[in-house]
């Protein structure tokens, strides 16, 4: 399915123009030419634009514990290496985009020029309107809420109102001067509320696009930013309405169809509730890779040439025996929403619902006759769950934020990356300040007053 043939050709040859010639001084990143979107039809094709759903940093996959570079160069020099390093600066190229920020704030420029000039357009009624500005302020939250959670430091709740967050732009206008950095907890604020107020005018659903945000979209997203807020009661609030209004619905890997179309659009995956679409072939850790039970459909997403005995022959490639798991989504999914219940229910020693919830997705993940898991120890209980995200997320997104949210709980060990000789080349101690990106020095050239990150 290509959603971008709806998109008007100028509008496409304006945004290519735009990427290499005019940078936003304050962001790095570039105006939309919102002044040729005249009608409402204009704004809804512009959000139908799948560059958007996929113009994701790839390389937050490295962050994690679970990713590996053998040939990492001693010292580290490439964006690459400095990144999956945790360097104090990914690059000193000051003429580069900064990786995470400007890829980020790009979507949110696209996100504000709907909701600056929606109001002006042409066409349409109220209604339409009231839903393209609340789609849009769905996907400028979930922007936020990546950014929060690369250069804001993990929620605390005894310091988020003093701790520097990003900032929290609202306009496309690039004459404008960028705001101050927003504490970690007005962010959170801004995505939360947000959300609460485009609930009411979103769609019942866009299950033909699930790159466009419905009522179960919100309901996910805040789901995800209540969980990385460690509001735990809130988080499986919003999950359990999600998994209610959505009408996507897990996948059986024991029973994909056999008809199923190589590189399907993660806008139409069935398990998808919003989407965003993501091409990488990390390498991982064969420590990581072989936690898996050798049964598990998932184990399958790993490629290797030795039997998964020797590091640099492994690759996260699962298109390989499924050609459909091409993308890797980045956004929300049926899996996720249960995971979050199951996480939360665990913390509160309702250990059946954890497990139900546990078990409703590995029967769908082992083939023959599926053996439940079963305890009465929370503490057990809770550390399937979290393996669980491991095997379920793997390169998708999340196990960074994953760390972060759980270094604050004393739940992370020392994590080391090793050269080819098996040297330790750089380590990320519990509670280190390299949980928080550095804002780039990209930005601080156009903004010196910007406070940097310790």
């Amino acid at each position: 399915m290509q959603l971008n043939r709806y998109i008007p050709q100028f509008v496409v040859l304006l945004f290519v123009s735009a990427t290499f010639s005019a940078c936003d001084k304050y962001l790095d990143v570039t105006p939309k030419g919102y002044t040729l979107l005249q009608t409402v039809e204009d704004y809804d094709k512009w959000l139908n634009d799948a560059a958007t759903a996929i113009n994701l940093p790839t390389q937050l996959d490295i962050l994690g514990d679970n990713a590996d570079i053998p040939s990492i160069g001693t010292p580290a020099s490439t964006v690459t290496e400095l990144i999956y390093t945790w360097g104090e600066q990914f690059t000193s190229d000051l003429t580069i985009p900064p990786s995470f920020w400007g890829a980020h704030y790009g979507n949110i420029n696209k996100y504000n020029t709907v909701l600056e000039g929606i109001d002006q357009a042409t066409g349409g009624i109220d209604q339409q309107k009231n839903s393209l500005r609340a789609e849009a302020l769905v996907g400028r939250a979930f922007e936020y809420l990546y950014l929060i959670n690369e250069y804001g430091k993990p929620y605390d709740a005894t310091t988020a109102d003093t701790d520097l967050g990003v900032p929290f732009v609202t306009s496309h206008q690039v004459t404008q001067k960028v705001p101050p950095r927003s504490t970690v907890k007005e962010v959170y604020d801004h995505i939360i509320s947000d959300i609460n107020a485009a609930l009411p005018m979103l769609p019942a659903q866009n299950t033909q696009n699930r790159f466009r945000a419905d009522v179960a979209a919100a309901y996910s997203v805040l789901a995800r930013a209540y969980f990385y807020k460690r509001d735990y009661v809130n988080a499986r609030i919003n999950a359990q309405l999600a998994l209610q209004k959505t009408g996507a619905t897990m996948l059986d890997y024991n029973a994909l169809p056999a008809n199923e179309p190589k590189n399907t659009s993660i806008a139409l995956k069935a398990d998808v509730i919003y989407g965003r679409s993501v091409v990488a072939t990390p390498m991982p850790t064969l420590d990581f890779v072989n936690t898996y039970d050798r049964q598990d459909q998932r184990f399958k997403w790993f490629r290797t040439t030795d039997a998964y005995k020797a590091r640099g022959n492994t690759l996260f490639a699962p298109f390989i025996t499924f050609p459909f798991f091409t993308y890797a989504n980045f956004g929300t999914s049926v899996q996720e929403m249960k995971l979050i219940i199951a996480e939360v229910a665990a913390r509160n020693n309702e250990l059946s619902i954890a497990l139900q919830q546990l078990n409703e997705i590995r029967i769908k993940r082992f083939p023959a006759v599926y053996q439940a898991l079963q305890s009465t120890d929370a503490n057990v209980v809770l550390g399937w769950v979290l393996r669980e995200r491991t095997f379920e997320f793997p390169f998708h997104g999340l196990r960074w934020f994953d760390m972060r949210r759980l270094d604050i709980e004393d739940r992370m060990l020392t994590v080391s990356r090793f050269d080819a000789k098996g040297n330790v080349v750089a380590t990320l101690q519990p509670h280190s300040p390299g949980y928080t990106l550095k804002i780039p020095l990209q930005v601080l050239q156009f903004n010196p007053d910007m406070a940097q990150n310790p």
